[in-house]
């Protein structure tokens, strides 16, 4: 859905800028080079807005830039050049080396599919993990809806590799995700859950939202607050967390934490960035290359 919907708007830029260059009388390399660079355009707009909107004069100035460019080159790479053309049906990837560790669902966030794990899957599978990076779809409903679909790639994995326990990673909105299939469903098949730049307390982009999944994610939603006081201590344990200061998307930024748990915090990258950049990468796979097989022996369901 997501795929189609991006197709669309790049249709329609690449068509506006072809117009544009048509008006000013432009010849055929003009009218390529201006359908091809709307798209970029568009991107390096919207991302100016949203590093304009989430900044917190108190963090450093060189790292606000250096965010803001890498956001704008990954919102590019992200939703150009990849989330358009993704297969309606991801599928599972065997483990490409090393010994078989535990396998891994990746849960992408909100309008994104999961095209944005495409440097994070390479680098787990060359580490011995068998990975699902699943779509959550339908766009605008309820967070919990995407519990079953959640469940069912567990499923999936778990029949596959013959281990008893996953970790699950999940970026923004996927992280709070992964916390309502475990509210759900329960964490006794869990080994890890990590979650990159998830809005766990909201975020104050969301106030303007008119979506079910927009609304829960509103800063200290009443959804949140139930999530929150639904997570046992042992379940709230599985939970490791990352943060930047300068995410352009979730904020207040350093607000994004649970209780007893202590965030990992990266510097100078941005919102979508986080699902590329090699630190955040190689934080990840790290967290997941030391679980024994199986994961934690200790009782964690609720």
């Amino acid at each position: 859905m997501l795929a189609r919907l991006l197709q669309r708007f790049l249709l329609a830029t690449v068509l506006a800028g072809a117009g544009l260059a048509m008006l000013w009388h432009g010849a055929t390399g003009d009218l390529v080079i201006a359908a091809v660079l709307l798209p970029w355009l568009a991107v390096v707009l919207s991302t100016a807005y949203t590093m304009h909107t989430s900044r917190q004069t108190s963090e450093p100035a060189g790292a606000f830039y250096r965010a803001w460019w890498g956001e704008t080159v990954a919102s590019f790479r992200t939703f150009v050049l990849r989330q358009p053309w993704a297969a309606p049906r991801p599928t599972l990837l065997e483990a490409t080396g090393g010994n078989p560790r535990v396998p891994v669902v990746l849960v992408h966030g909100y309008i994104c599919n999961h095209r944005l794990w495409d440097d994070v899957a390479p680098r787990l599978r060359a580490q011995g993990h068998s990975v699902l990076a699943i779509n959550l779809e339908p766009l605008f409903v309820s967070i919990d809806h995407y519990a079953d679909a959640i469940e069912a790639a567990v499923q999936q994995l778990l029949q596959h590799s013959g281990q008893p326990k996953v970790a699950l990673v999940g970026h923004s909105m996927g992280g709070l995700a992964i916390r309502a299939w475990m509210r759900k469903y329960g964490s006794d098949r869990v080994a890890r859950i990590l979650t990159l730049g998830t809005p766990h307390a909201g975020t104050k982009a969301a106030k303007k939202a008119s979506t079910p999944n927009g609304r829960q994610m509103l800063f200290n939603s009443p959804w949140l607050q139930g999530l929150s006081a639904a997570e046992s201590p042992a379940q709230r344990a599985l939970i490791h967390i990352a943060l930047t200061p300068q995410d352009n998307i979730v904020f207040p930024q350093r607000a994004q934490v649970l209780p007893g748990v202590t965030p990992v915090v990266f510097e100078g990258i941005g919102h979508v960035q986080m699902a590329s950049d090699p630190a955040v990468i190689d934080w990840v796979a790290t967290q997941l290359r030391d679980l024994p097989e199986g994961g934690p022996t200790t009782e964690t369901s609720p």
